[in-house]
């Protein structure tokens, strides 16, 4: 976390820090705790989040560094279990549950709205609801045939304008084809990676690859 640089900062200690979330906040934590969350060693809960931001004056989102997990994007917006159930559609224990499985349930709607309120990157949106697996076969489809017959569906799934999506398809099926086709033109030397191992290696990346031509 980066709440022992931001005390240091302040000039403040453990002690202060414990003091201030107390006093303010009515959560009850140690030195120790503190020193605990700055190390690593232990992860404070919401409400103990809240208060160490406080606190600290910085918002929740600045001890968290970049997100990788939907409760850390929800913590990092501020954003209340309750809250956010009700925008979705669901109960808080579903979708509480939900959070702490990382097995998304929900629909393309509430995933749109998801991605709405936490203001989630496309690519994090797809991991996060478990759908880029489906990115990467559509991906892999499209390089491999031709592109505009997958154009509907990738950008159905990708929240995406479709300008940019079918200018990544297209750029990706050249670059794939380039490399399928590279051996076999005239005068081309053998190497020591073959136009297969350079071409699946470049379908094991095609994700990646993709988010890499949609900016």
């Amino acid at each position: 976390m980066a709440a022992r640089r931001l005390r240091e900062a302040l000039g403040m200690t453990p002690a202060h820090v414990a003091h201030g979330m107390r006093a303010a906040y009515g959560r009850s934590v140690s030195p120790s705790d503190i020193a605990a969350w700055e190390l690593g060693e232990a992860v404070p809960d919401e409400s103990e989040l809240t208060a160490l931001a406080g606190a600290l004056w910085c918002a929740p989102a600045d001890l968290l560094g970049t997100p990788g997990t939907l409760r850390q994007y929800r913590l990092a917006r501020g954003t209340a279990v309750a809250d956010l159930a009700l925008l979705l559609g669901m109960t808080p224990h579903d979708y509480e549950h939900m959070e702490r499985s990382g097995h998304w349930t929900g629909n393309q709607r509430q995933a749109d709205a998801l991605a709405n309120a936490l203001d989630l990157p496309p690519s994090a949106l797809l991991e996060l609801t478990g759908r880029t697996d489906e990115l990467a076969a559509l991906l892999r489809g499209a390089v491999s045939t031709r592109w505009q017959a997958y154009a509907d569906d990738v950008t159905a799934l990708v929240p995406l304008p479709r300008p940019r999506v079918e200018a990544a398809l297209r750029a990706l099926h050249t670059a794939y084809q380039a490399i399928a086709t590279g051996s076999l033109q005239w005068g081309a030397a053998p190497g020591p990676t073959t136009s297969a191992t350079a071409g699946q290696s470049f379908l094991d990346e095609i994700v990646n690859h993709f988010w890499e031509r949609t900016g």
